[in-house]
């Protein structure tokens, strides 16, 4: 060997974990302003203690494991699964289910199968859909955007929420909260009500609620981030916003005094922030290109199938974590074929 010259491998490594987590935690900053601005300060303490118990039950459940814990929390991931946890929750969720999210999230959905790169579910979405089978009517608790609300909560106001289940005095819980757009669109249809009728509520705004089409917007501008600094592929996030739009386009067609314009679908719950931050998890995730299309695609059609015909009007999470499981399936049949070989072999 030549003087000077060392042992391979001789390239940088650009694409580390704490980079590439960092990059996520940067995309979401948009967004997440969003929402702490239409939804109030409960939004931003949710975000810090899911932050504060995701890094304590990944160091126990390292611990436990005797494997260092510093290393695991230097990758930032915890911190991702937490903040996207924490932004997919209502903004009054009680103190002690974010702590119990967390710990299934890290604990049982991450830890439990091995860590980081081992996980077959996307933690965040395995804690969220784990709150909201146990959890129902917490877990669809929503604050008004703070134009509609007849009582902004202040911080003060939310931290008591939060840690006490205490309304303002004078204020009711019926009176703070509201249903989400995509709640509200799927009980009035269920009344017998037309889409005029429906949107005729201030609720509404060009496409989705009031506030939520805004928040869409910022967690769009925050994917294509993403995609400028090649985080993520476009295979994903486009497949399925396209199987989403395409098949609420068809069934819009047919009659669109029972089925919202496509637009609402994607301006009025989490499917952006699906597309380009949750379904886009590079371990649970297909890896193929092929296979990441039919991923994302079928991820927008059970989103639509779920939010019309299903009990959960905002199906990201559940379709998501249905996915994860075939994703080695469909990853194994859509391998590309190898460079010299016959098609069959």
């Amino acid at each position: 060997m030549a003087d000077g010259i060392v042992s391979s491998p001789h390239g940088s490594r650009p694409n580390r974990v704490d980079r590439i987590m960092l990059e996520v935690i940067l995309a979401l900053i948009p967004g997440t302003l969003a929402m702490i601005w239409y939804f109030g300060w409960g939004i931003l303490i949710n975000l810090v203690l899911a932050g504060l118990f995701a890094v304590l039950t990944e160091t126990v459940a390292l611990k436990l494991r005797r494997r260092p814990a510093l290393p695991a929390l230097r990758d930032l991931s915890a911190l991702v699964t937490a903040l996207l946890f924490a932004l997919a929750v209502p903004p009054t969720l009680p103190w002690w289910l974010t702590l119990l999210g967390m710990v299934f999230a890290i604990g049982v959905a991450k830890q439990l199968y091995g860590g980081l790169g081992y996980n077959p579910f996307n933690p965040a979405m395995a804690g969220y859909v784990f709150l909201l089978v146990s959890y129902p009517l917490a877990m669809t608790s929503w604050l008004p955007p703070y134009m509609l609300a007849e009582q902004n909560l202040g911080f003060v106001d939310s931290v008591r929420l939060i840690f006490t289940g205490t309304p303002p005095a004078g204020s009711t819980w019926d009176a703070i909260t509201m249903a989400t757009p995509l709640d509200q669109m799927r009980t009035q249809l269920d009344q017998n009500l037309m889409i005029e009728e429906i949107r005729a509520s201030p609720l509404w705004g060009d496409f989705g609620g009031r506030g939520w089409e805004w928040v869409g917007n910022w967690f769009l501008l925050g994917g294509f981030f993403l995609l400028w600094r090649r985080v993520i592929s476009w295979h994903i996030p486009v497949s399925m916003l396209l199987g989403l739009l395409i098949t609420a386009g068809f069934f819009w067609t047919l009659d669109p005094q029972t089925h919202p314009f496509p637009a609402f679908h994607l301006f009025s719950g989490g499917a952006i922030l699906g597309a380009f931050f949750i379904a886009t998890d590079p371990v649970s995730a297909c890896t193929t290109p092929k296979g990441q299309l039919i991923f994302g695609a079928t991820i927008g059609v059970l989103v639509f199938v779920i939010r019309t015909w299903g009990g959960y009007p905002d199906a990201v999470a559940f379709c998501v974590l249905l996915m994860n499981i075939a994703a080695p399936t469909i990853d194994y049949y859509t391998q590309p074929r190898v460079l010299g070989h016959d098609r069959d072999t």
